[in-house]
């Protein structure tokens, strides 16, 4: 066993930036190369592996620190084992299933016969607490199928595991984490005194000892999750949980959940009237009510008039459309799983009922861009009408599962701001380019503006992305090319193209620093080849144009829930449902009040009159809590000197403001899309 000093927990302590190798002589493992404890694993021949393993001269080792992607994976991961463990402490019967790190935390699921309650999470926390003072080691030992069987004969799900191992593996999310292309390893947990005290199929890494979980960790929630989400399947429990490298960073984490509780889109649609997920029209499948409907509109129409603006010209396609179309496109073959089940439609039956044509199969679209290939392909083109860019506002269905949907950011029913682009070879670079700086310029617009970029490609060997391997290598670096020349910050996602093509994904951090996936920008040589698209060129014969996919939101709902939640329901001026709303200190004032909002509306102004009976105090309140950017209020001194005071949304005012002037603010405002919460935010 290693010296504890080696293996200290590292609550409390700062993480140091770079873990820089000793002098040890190889062979050596990673406790003699690397003695700074914030180090927790190793990059050997580019494998994660434990910091217990031995390296030989040769071999390129690097540190794997606590505070990396990979070392914040390792510690929630092993958080997620200590979980596990601490459950079979309290409930010997439970079965286990997976438990991997997941964004911010990770879950472990488990077979038990009755849920848990919030009593049985704070027994399992304490429970987990003393196995993280035990110190007990991570120690790998690897197996064979037949031995791991018979060690885990009492744990189905595991069992099962191992049956998929290798490419099965890959198709159940979070299974990798346990078993894959190559070797078993069961992880024993080893106490102090040498005996294990628990063990858990698994490929690693983890951290050395218990201790070094620390104390930044918290469990969170649980949930209900089908075993290898399939509904077919068994329902376990999924316990879900946290971990940070220190209880500062837990704290600052927890504060962030506390106030996206707050933005939730969800929470914030219901207060303000904005939409609604009726039963009776089905899960996933949103209404949008007046006031959501406006802001909707404002961010459609805004995004129109950029687009006609950039030369694009405005399609529309059906909702439905037999199922050869996309067979021809491939999305029946590679993405049926995402697609509603088809339609027999179109069969006709004689008064014998004898069978005189047959059906035929449709589809709701998963997808545009099959439509926007026929409209391509419908007349002849020449290389002089490239770049063609055709957009659409085209609604539609993914068949996502129950599980997974989550208010507007995961739906079945959503509508694309798509964008199909044709182009010359020749043109692609400066196309892709052009199209990066629109995507960056329209969302800065809506008021985002911290971005980078992510750069997806294909894995190679898996029958999923089809094509030619050397278009793809041709696609993925002139993608890489335009994408570093932006300036912004590229990120690697390996294997996260698209079945067609390679592409770029803008990423963007809203007000209280989360990402969101919002644009992507793919290259597509197959569905120009599988449709046979062709232009004329210069020379008279006839080429197969490039096809870029464009997407600026992702979905209208998606895009409308991360504004919502990115400015918590308190839109800039020109988005606000109620722009102004006038608010008369006696009933007296109220006729003055509505000359305004007359002139206001016939100015294109969304502005209101309350003319409630409610007291002026209250009314106040209400649209404050409305979340309305401005107030208008006026009593005798405003109406005699022809004027209005302003209030905002931080209580602040603005006195005695001529009507002109104030009518022109607010103008101002909706033009240069301000965000007005405060007197000094309207200039």
């Amino acid at each position: 066993m290693r010296p504890v000093a080696l293996i200290a927990t590292l609550q409390e302590n700062a993480v140091t930036d770079a873990a820089l190798p000793s002098d040890a002589a190889r062979p050596a493992d990673g406790f003699a190369l690397f003695p700074d404890r914030s180090v927790v694993a190793l990059r050997v021949n580019g494998e994660l592996k434990d910091l217990a393993t031995v390296v030989h001269d040769g071999d390129a080792v690097e540190p794997v620190t606590v505070d990396s992607a990979d070392g914040l994976d390792i510690l929630r991961h092993s958080a997620a084992h200590v979980l596990a463990q601490a459950v079979q402490r309290i409930r010997p019967q439970a079965n286990l299933g997976i438990g991997p790190p997941i964004t911010d935390g990770f879950y472990y699921d488990f077979g038990v016969d009755e849920p848990f309650t919030p009593e049985d999470l704070k027994a399992i926390k304490k429970e987990m607490e003393r196995i993280v003072r035990e110190g007990q080691r991570f120690v790998r030992r690897v197996v064979s199928d037949d031995e791991a069987r018979a060690e885990l004969a009492d744990e189905p799900f595991k069992l099962e595991l191992i049956g998929l191992k290798g490419a099965g593996a890959e198709k159940t999310e979070g299974a990798s984490v346990e078993v894959g292309a190559g070797e078993l390893t069961i992880y024993d947990n080893v106490s102090r005194d040498g005996e294990t005290a628990w063990k858990d199929l698994c490929r690693g890494p983890h951290v050395p000892n218990t201790r070094m979980i620390g104390n930044g960790w918290d469990l969170q929630r649980v949930a209900g999750a089908y075993w290898r989400g399939s509904e077919k399947n068994p329902q376990l429990q999924r316990i879900y949980g946290t971990a940070w490298p220190t209880k500062d960073e837990l704290r600052a984490y927890q504060h962030r959940l506390e106030e996206a509780a707050r933005r939730d889109h969800r929470k914030l649609g219901a207060e303000l009237d904005l939409f609604s997920f009726p039963d009776e029209i089905g899960p996933g499948l949103a209404v949008f009510h007046p006031k959501g409907g406006i802001i909707r509109y404002e961010i459609e129409q805004y995004m129109r008039r950029r687009l006609l603006a950039a030369d694009y010209e405005m399609v529309n396609s059906p909702h439905i459309t037999k199922g050869d179309l996309f067979m021809t496109s491939g999305h029946l073959q590679w993405y049926a799983d995402g697609m509603y089940p088809p339609m027999e439609l179109d069969e006709v039956v004689d008064a014998e009922g004898h069978v005189t044509r047959q059906g035929q199969e449709y589809y709701l679209k998963p997808m545009n861009c099959p439509f926007h290939n026929l409209i391509f392909r419908s007349r002849g083109r020449s290389y002089r009408e490239l770049p063609l860019r055709l957009a659409e506002f085209g609604t539609v269905y993914r068949y996502e599962k129950s599980g997974t949907l989550a208010g507007l950011t995961r739906v079945r029913g959503m509508t694309q701001d798509d964008a199909h682009i044709y182009v010359t070879s020749d043109q692609v670079r400066d196309e892709l380019t052009s199209n990066l700086e629109f995507v960056l310029s329209v969302l800065r617009d809506y008021g985002l503006e911290d971005f980078y970029l992510e750069l997806s490609t294909k894995e190679e060997g898996n029958p999923k992305f089809i094509g030619d391997d050397a278009l793809w290598s041709q696609a993925t670096e002139t993608l890489r090319e335009v994408a570093e020349a932006s300036g912004l910050e590229l990120v690697p996602d390996p294997g996260g193209a698209a079945f067609y093509g390679p592409k770029i994904s803008v990423q963007a951090r809203d007000a209280i620093g989360r990402t969101w996936q919002m644009s992507t920008i793919q290259l597509d040589f197959n569905q120009p080849e599988r449709f046979e698209l062709e232009y004329t060129g210069p020379d008279g014969d006839k080429h197969r144009p490039i096809m870029i996919h464009r997407a600026l939101f992702g979905s209208i709902e998606r895009f409308f829930a991360i504004l919502l939640e990115h400015y918590a329901g308190a839109f800039p001026v020109w988005l606000a449902p109620v722009q102004v709303v006038a608010i008369p200190v006696a009933e007296e004032y109220a006729d003055y009040l509505g000359e305004v909002v007359r002139e206001l509306r016939e100015r294109g102004v969304r502005a209101e009159l309350d003319r409630s009976d409610d007291r002026m105090q209250k009314k106040i309140r209400t649209h404050t809590t409305q979340k309305v950017p401005l107030q208008l209020i006026a009593g005798e001194q405003d109406r005699a000197g022809g004027t209005v005071s302003f209030r905002f949304r931080d209580g602040s005012q603005r006195n005695g403001i001529p009507i002109a002037e104030a009518v022109s603010q607010i103008l101002g405002a909706i033009e240069g899309r301000v965000l007005v919460n405060t007197a000094e935010d309207l200039g």
